[in-house]
């Protein structure tokens, strides 16, 4: 059997091992564009912040690796046409550009994402960047004792923990983002706003509803950002608007989202017999919304760990997806918060009916040093009160407890059983009452 993944990052890695441990007498051959594979690019603005300084650490396996535990690579190459019919990949090597062609007998699909990149007049200039990977990142942090002004484009995951990274630089930071609030997608208003808020204690400039629209350029550099409201200096521009599935090569043989993501099911399979896709190019099971588009690392590898089976086996030995719930976290100077299943908004657009609680309580006993509280949001069925969602915002011991309330939502109990569940308890953790306890039972 010839098993060929485009792509051999997050994803496509993931399939490569397993598939090679399940079908050990399978021809696995993984083509990848960059020199590297199993790159993790989430540590990018922790590297950039000075929270540690070698890039290996990022890097889950290596190219020597995988080759010895038998799966052909073909680094710096491009997949630039598949033939589904005559299943066949036409890929160009990049470092001599001539044409190759490979056939398969399944073909994995995992190219991943491309940041979106503004129409603004000198995006291309030397000094505005993206946190994508690794060789521009390493060039950026070691111009950083040359760097005082930073512009940040984008509220989201990446451009709020740069911002907050570069502050605890000394650098003066701000952050421009064109909706009106801070991490919209995955929390409610409220949440929002404290985020907003952990992001400003940081003396990082939040401005909100607003859009860069020129950029001031001098000799081939950024040094000033336009926008409708206003003028900023900028010494770096650092864009993270989000992203773009790599799937035009593919034109219109899979089926699609609209924003270009290719559609799969609980299996991984797409439209097309013997070809599977995962990672930031396709959507993914959700337990409670469907199939949707969630680029994260965490969906990336346990969607590739489930393919590496699929892919290597017969149909009736596969397995199905159980689906995601959007589980995420992030840090904001002293605070962190996170969120798990469905929000409030995303719930009603799903026109279920739901009812919401949120409450601030005790991380732990009020003796035991450093008590600090926690916001917790919960968002559950009106009738059934099975639990759909939850967010939670704090300082300390707050984004590990989203495990519980993940596993619960996973379960699907309702708050009245959530209320009474057997957390651990002992003062430095925990009150007698744990806060999940807490909060689900003003669930009403």
């Amino acid at each position: 059997m010839e098993i060929v993944i485009i792509g051999g990052i997050a994803a496509g890695m993931s399939v490569a091992a397993k598939a090679k441990r399940t079908n050990k007498a399978a021809n696995v051959t993984v083509i990848e564009k960059e020199p590297y594979v199993s790159f993790g690019a989430c540590g990018l603005p922790y590297y950039l912040g000075g929270q540690f300084e070698d890039q290996k650490e990022m890097f889950a396996r290596t190219p020597e690796q995988m080759r010895a535990s038998g799966i052909e690579l073909l680094l710096e190459h491009e997949v630039v046409a598949v033939d589904f019919q005559t299943k066949t990949v036409t890929m160009t090597d990049l470092t001599t550009q001539s044409v190759k062609t490979k056939r398969y007998d399944r073909l994995m699909i995992a190219t991943g994402a491309t940041p979106i990149i503004p129409p603004i007049p000198g995006i291309d200039s030397t000094n505005v960047y993206t946190i994508t990977k690794p060789e521009p990142v390493a060039q950026l942090k070691a111009r950083l004792k040359d760097i005082q002004d930073v512009v940040v484009i984008g509220g989201g995951f990446i451009g709020v923990e740069v911002a907050d990274q570069l502050a605890l630089q000394g650098k003066t930071i701000h952050l421009i983002e064109a909706e009106n609030a801070l991490m919209s997608g995955p929390f409610d208003p409220e949440f929002s706003e404290k985020i907003k808020m952990a992001v400003e204690k940081e003396a990082i400039t939040v401005h909100l509803s607003e859009r860069a629209e020129e950029f001031v350029i001098q000799d081939g550099r950024v040094t000033a950002v336009k926008t409708d409201k206003g003028e900023y200096p900028a010494d770096v521009v650092i864009v993270a608007v989000g992203f773009r599935p790599n799937t035009q090569f593919l034109k219109e043989e899979l089926d699609k989202l609209p924003n270009g993501a290719i559609v799969i099911d609980a299996y991984g399979r797409t439209s097309q017999e013997a070809v599977f896709a995962a990672g930031d190019c396709a959507t993914v099971p959700h337990r409670l919304a469907g199939n949707v588009y969630l680029p994260l690392a965490t969906v990336a590898n346990k969607m590739g760990r489930i393919i590496g089976t699929n892919i290597a086996v017969e149909a009736d030995e596969m397995l199905a997806f159980p689906g995601v719930l959007g589980s995420s976290a992030i840090k904001a100077g002293q605070y962190e918060a996170a969120s798990t299943g469905l929000t409030e908004k995303q719930a009603k657009q799903l026109n279920l009916n739901v009812r919401t609680t949120c409450i601030e309580t005790s991380n732990h006993s009020n003796y035991y040093t450093v008590q600090e509280k926690i916001m917790i949001k919960l968002v559950y069925d009106a009738e059934t009160f099975v639990l759909y969602g939850a967010q939670l915002f704090g300082k300390n011991e707050t984004v590990l407890r989203a495990t519980g309330l993940t596993s619960a939502i996973h379960a699907g109990i309702t708050t009245k059983e959530l209320g009474f569940i057997d957390f651990s308890y002992a003062p430095p953790f925990a009150s007698t009452w744990e806060a999940i306890n807490v909060a689900a039972n003003t669930a009403k």
